[in-house]
């Protein structure tokens, strides 16, 4: 009967709460029941104030990083801008005294294009000289084109040391005054030498091509002279 009651006891509940009424009873036996119960130490609250200034220092360091970032792309930019000034002002210099010496040689050329000028309108005997030597080439060139080479001849003479080809050297002398100048007088006399030459052996084809030849230097000379529409008929 009581093992029964006791099961029916059990099944209900009342056991455990009975266990745990006898538990307290012998727990208050033992010693006083603390109201308060003991203060924990708050290590998550520390772990906590940690973290956050952790983060916080981590936070502060990416804001310096930034600004010594910036302020270092900032220097470098003002050294290149710098950099790139005195480069600017090196090369604008150096473009000024190009100028400078570019201007110096245009007025040394017209200087020299100035006295050339004076020089040929002071000097008429020999401008008609090369005026002859023009109207002479004109009509030689014109007897070769017909194999006319006996005409040619009389109008060369028989050397080159005929009168007229003198005074035309002696023109050559007084307007050469550079050496290109002078070279083109050279080729004149040394094609001359082989157009008188040619026709002499009454060579058409080498005639021809001494024609040309000293035509061409002629025309050569004359321009580097300054005698361009001073004489007719070139």
């Amino acid at each position: 009967m009581v093992a029964m009651v006791t099961e029916a006891w059990t099944l209900a509940g009342c056991g455990v709460a009975a266990s745990k009424s006898s538990s307290s009873a012998v727990a208050a036996q033992e010693g006083p029941v603390l109201l308060y119960p003991a203060a924990k130490k708050p290590t998550s609250s520390f772990r906590a104030v940690a973290v956050s200034s952790s983060k916080c220092q981590d936070r502060d360091a990416v804001v310096v990083g930034r600004r010594c970032g910036i302020a270092s792309c900032l220097l470098a930019a003002l050294a290149v801008a710098s950099g790139a000034g005195v480069g600017t002002a090196r090369a604008a210099i150096l473009e000024a005294d190009d100028d400078l010496e570019l201007l110096e040689r245009v007025k040394e050329d017209k200087k020299k294009r100035l006295q050339k000028q004076g020089l040929i309108n002071s000097s008429a005997a020999e401008t008609g000289y090369l005026q002859e030597l023009v109207y002479r080439l004109s009509k030689v060139g014109q007897a070769i084109d017909k194999d006319d080479l006996t005409t040619a001849g009389d109008l060369l003479g028989p050397d080159s040391g005929a009168p007229w080809v003198q005074n035309v050297n002696a023109a050559f002398s007084k307007f050469s005054s550079s050496g290109e100048e002078k070279s083109a007088v050279d080729s004149f006399n040394s094609s001359l030498a082989s157009l008188i030459t040619s026709v002499s052996k009454s060579d058409v084809q080498s005639s021809k091509s001494a024609f040309v030849s000293s035509a061409t230097a002629l025309e050569k000379w004359v321009s580097l002279a300054g005698l361009t529409g001073k004489l007719k008929g070139f």
